[in-house]
């Protein structure tokens, strides 16, 4: 699950300490991987819960999880990209401060891992859409994706 999608760029986040606290850029208009500016959004995630599966057709998502921990999966769906069928799996949040930029057609969810809620910031393309929404969701469990969240039963996902 190691393999690269294409057009999914990684950034490493770096925190600078000084003694009143610390700071660390998450997205800037000079990065390479910037391309516009939509909205920025928070959403949690309790511990075990799974928010999966989704994808854009026009919007490029751009995201963090800033406290916490999480673990990050992504599909390419996409039929005419070169990495078609391939899975990544990363584990973000305060252990290991990563951006994510995952292009229009690639599947991605997350799981909040460890004891604590995850705080998900996303700072997309576009501005959500209420009237024609962007988002395209199939249920964490669905047999399209070669993936096991590792879901309880009983617990509400998705």
């Amino acid at each position: 699950m190691g393999k690269s999608i294409e057009g999914v760029v990684l950034k490493n986040l770096r925190v600078i300490p000084d003694e009143r606290g610390w700071l660390m850029e998450i997205l800037r208009c000079d990065d390479p991987l910037f391309k516009k500016f939509g909205q920025v959004y928070l959403t949690t995630a309790y511990p075990g819960v799974v928010k999966a599966w989704h994808y854009h057709m026009k919007q490029t998502d751009n995201f963090t999880c800033i406290r916490g921990m999480m673990k990050v999966a992504l599909y390419d769906a996409r039929t005419e990209s070169a990495t078609r069928e391939a899975l990544m799996e990363l584990f973000v949040g305060e252990k290991n401060p990563v951006l994510i930029s995952v292009p229009p057609g690639v599947y991605h969810g997350f799981k909040a891992i460890g004891t604590d809620t995850a705080y998900f910031l996303s700072v997309p393309t576009l501005p959500y859409n209420y009237a024609e929404p962007d988002e395209y969701r199939i249920p964490p469990d669905t047999p399209d994706i070669p993936y096991d969240w590792g879901l309880a039963p009983g617990l509400n996902h998705g």
